[in-house]
């Protein structure tokens, strides 16, 4: 090869420098010197675009000798194709001349074509060829590149200015100056939301190992291992104030993990679930085999469209994310809505119910939300807390409870709404019906003036009481119920009431702080949880 296809310098990394395995001996050995040509001729005309030593016309005249080298039936991937490395180039051709991304598709094409070819090419070198294998591998290649893209965010903008997280999203930390700072806090919700982003992918890509046939299924588990160990620092450090990186331990804990089959999709689930925390947790325990298992599902199915509602992310992503759940319900293609659709048939679940809850979600993703009144409020309500009672009690056993589902959903939600009216505040949010406000003489637009107004603090008030009278009817309704079935709904009802009996004691003027259970009372929810139905 003569000079003007040699990069500036020499490789930015090797195959035992790359965060994720490359040709490692779970590969069969007969392929491992055909996946190391095609890193390595990869490698360096990544490092091309990268240069910064080299101008975009530079950098552009040197890929397209790389792609004349394909021409040649003796170039370097002669014994292993060239199609991948094609869709390769395209994608460094833009890394040449592109420094900035409009929008999250934007960013997913890029990947299509720099990431998703690796996978490809692995899959076809070891003649897998399933329709869902393709399709989580892609989903895992884009994964592992954008979790790379996170993490690199200083190095990239330092030595390329070049940022891979979209232009509208670093706008909502400030803008691109101000999201770099050494301190802004609302770098972090961007950050989050970029990888809720990535967690969605890589339930997208959990099958894979199942769905191989060959050893690749082994460097595929440990991949994702290594994937999900990186999301989760990524999650607890900030990767711009300082390096975020895979150790040692991380990689040692990945391959000791082939002792082990692959995840299900009910274990990506589960482990979703556990990671949230939910003040849900204690009642879903309750719940034992399959019932938990469906109960699961339908949490992890609301909390994924709640994150993307509650994420930093513009509006239109919101919108375009929550649609694409809507065609998840009809054709599922992650471990997460595959699960739902398990505990859909298994369990009876309206299809409406998970609608309506998309429906509530597409309500949260309004900018500056105000509902204009009770009818609105209820609606709310009924979308985002009475579908998950609806379905709820189908799970537990007791499908001839949805009306008290319904009610108890309202319930909670009112308690929702008073407990973190301030939180809500702070992104523009105002669950507090205008036409309750103008009863007790609030009036106006701007969420902080609205909640620090004294009468705010007397609605607040009326709408505790709603919720202690559903709290009470609910008490009465138990009784027509399975105590053994509805026992799950009792235990959550017990830290909710908790929680709005503290509200009412302390009051609701301005400043409020955010009330949560104490150590006590989760012990309390716990040997609630444990204790035989029906014991008083």
């Amino acid at each position: 090869m003569d000079s003007a296809g040699l990069p500036a310098g020499p490789p930015n990394r090797t195959e035992t420098t790359e965060n994720f395995p490359v040709a490692s001996r779970l590969l069969p050995a007969a392929l491992r010197p055909k996946v190391l040509a095609f890193y390595r001729f990869a490698r360096m005309a990544d490092d091309i675009a990268d240069a910064p030593a080299l101008t975009p016309p530079e950098k552009l005249a040197r890929l397209d000798h790389m792609e004349r080298l394909l021409d040649d039936p003796a170039g370097p991937l002669a014994e292993v194709g060239t199609g991948e490395a094609r869709t390769l180039l395209s994608a460094f051709r833009q890394d040449a001349v592109q420094s900035r991304y409009a929008d999250w598709p934007a960013l997913e094409d890029y990947c299509a074509r720099s990431a998703e070819p690796v996978g490809r090419l692995l899959l076809r070198l070891h003649g897998e060829a399933d329709a869902g294998a393709l399709r989580a591998s892609d989903a895992l290649c884009t994964a592992l590149q954008i979790l790379n893209h996170l993490q690199d965010l200083v190095p990239d903008r330092a030595a390329m200015d070049r940022i891979y997280l979209p232009q509208p999203w670093m706008a909502l930390a400030g803008g691109e100056g101000a999201f770099f700072a050494p301190k802004n806090p609302q770098r972090r919700a961007v950050l989050d939301a970029a990888l809720d982003r990535v967690e969605a992918g890589l339930e997208v890509a959990a099958p894979l190992p199942r769905l191989l046939q060959s050893r690749l299924r082994l460097q595929a588990a440990v991949t994702l291992d290594l994937a999900w160990r990186l999301l989760a620092r990524l999650r607890a450090a900030d990767p711009v104030a300082g390096r975020v990186a895979l150790t040692k331990a991380d990689f040692a804990a990945a391959f000791a993990g082939l002792a082990r089959p692959p995840r299900s999709d009910a274990a990506v689930v589960r482990a979703r679930v556990a990671r949230a925390g939910s003040s849900f947790g204690r009642g879903m325990a309750v719940l034992k085999g399959e019932r938990r298992r469906g109960l699961y599902a339908v949490y992890g199915f609301c909390r994924a469209v709640d994150d993307i509602a509650d994420g930093a992310m513009p509006e239109a992503e919101k919108r375009r994310l929550l649609e694409s759940w809507r065609r998840k319900l009809d054709a599922p293609d992650c471990a997460l809505s595959a699960e739902l659709a398990w505990a859909r048939q298994q369990y009876a679940l309206p299809r409406a119910e998970c609608a309506a809850m998309i429906d509530g979600m597409e309500t949260d993703a309004t900018a500056a939300l105000r509902l204009p009144d009770e009818a609105a409020l209820a609606q709310y309500c009924r979308r985002v807390a009475g579908s998950v009672g609806a379905m709820a009690v189908r799970i537990f056993g007791a499908p001839d409870a949805e009306a008290f589902g319904l009610a108890l959903g309202r319930t909670f939600q009112l308690v929702n709404i008073v407990r973190d009216v301030d939180e809500d505040v702070a992104i523009d949010r105002v669950y507090v019906p205008a036409s309750l406000l103008a009863r007790h003489g609030v009036e106006g637009r701007d969420a902080a003036a609205l909640v620090a107004h004294p009468g705010f603090a007397r609605c607040c008030a009326d709408l505790a009481a709603q919720a202690a009278e559903g709290f009470a009817q609910a008490e009465r309704e138990l009784r027509g119920h399975d105590p053994k079935a509805m026992k799950p709904a009792r235990v959550m009802m017990w830290g909710y009431r908790r929680l709005l009996d503290r509200m009412i004691a302390r009051g609701f003027a301005h400043p409020r702080t955010r009330l949560r259970l104490t150590r006590g009372e989760k012990f309390r929810m716990a040997w609630l949880a444990m204790k035989p139905a029906g014991l008083p």
